[in-house]
């Protein structure tokens, strides 16, 4: 968006139309310095993190899904970090709750992207690295979206309830995904990128505009499910 407003701003700068350029090259920088200020991020996001409240830990639930995320496949780096950091802490949060489920089983989903192995594989190779036994992972790797994750749950379990597992700020587009399908997910939030309030006067920063990133993303991609539903 902001690159965008650049580009404009400068094709009217060369072209000479200087009260356009100003217009586009001005909302450019100011567009860059709101996503980027702490402040406003973190409202962005905290209406997205907040709907949602991290699992109590209490309920026994027998199917766990861990929704996917990005990965590469370099194996010059270690598996922890050919993961992405969303798919990393989303495998531990999914590994937490099995170990403190007698009996639960680990759903892995996702596809390979441009790569030659599927995320939902690499996901159960951390899980397994760290100690799941393989018999309690289901591991799915045909999935690209989350609709085709929860078609995939639907064939599985069918009404049975199950815990989701993703990032906080998917996790309200996951919900109602979901549910739209007839499914009975109970939501365990991770990866948050809220911050607590530590005033107005903040600089801005790279965190906070790719915190404004991963908002703007499920705005849109709420917006459109609204729209093609």
């Amino acid at each position: 968006m902001v690159l965008t407003l650049f580009i404009v701003g400068l094709f009217f700068l060369f072209a000479k139309k200087v009260k356009p350029a100003k217009i586009f090259l001005t909302l450019a920088c100011g567009m860059l310095f709101l996503f980027a200020y702490p402040p406003f991020s973190d409202a962005l996001i905290e209406v997205l993190e907040e709907k949602y409240p991290k699992y109590d830990y209490k309920q026994s639930v027998k199917y766990i899904h861990v929704l996917g995320s990005g990965h590469n496949s370099d194996d010059s780096q270690p598996l922890s970090s050919q993961i992405s950091e969303a798919g990393v802490k989303r495998v531990l949060e999914g590994l937490i709750l099995h170990k403190q489920i007698e009996g639960s089983k680990l759903i892995f989903t996702g596809y390979a992207g441009d790569t030659n192995v599927t995320n939902a594989q690499m996901n159960a190779s951390l899980a397994i690295a760290l100690g799941v036994d393989a018999k309690n992972i289901i591991i799915f790797g045909d999935p690209k979206d989350t609709k085709e994750e929860a078609v995939f749950t639907k064939s599985l379990l069918g009404n049975e309830a199950f815990i989701l597992v993703t990032s906080a700020s998917h996790m309200p587009r996951s919900m109602k995904l979901f549910e739209s399908l007839g499914l009975n997910p109970i939501a365990a939030p991770t990866d948050f990128f809220k911050d607590e309030y530590k005033g107005l006067l903040r600089v801005p920063n790279v965190t906070a505009l790719q915190s404004s990133q991963r908002a703007v993303h499920e705005y849109i991609g709420i917006l459109w499910a609204l729209l093609t539903s």
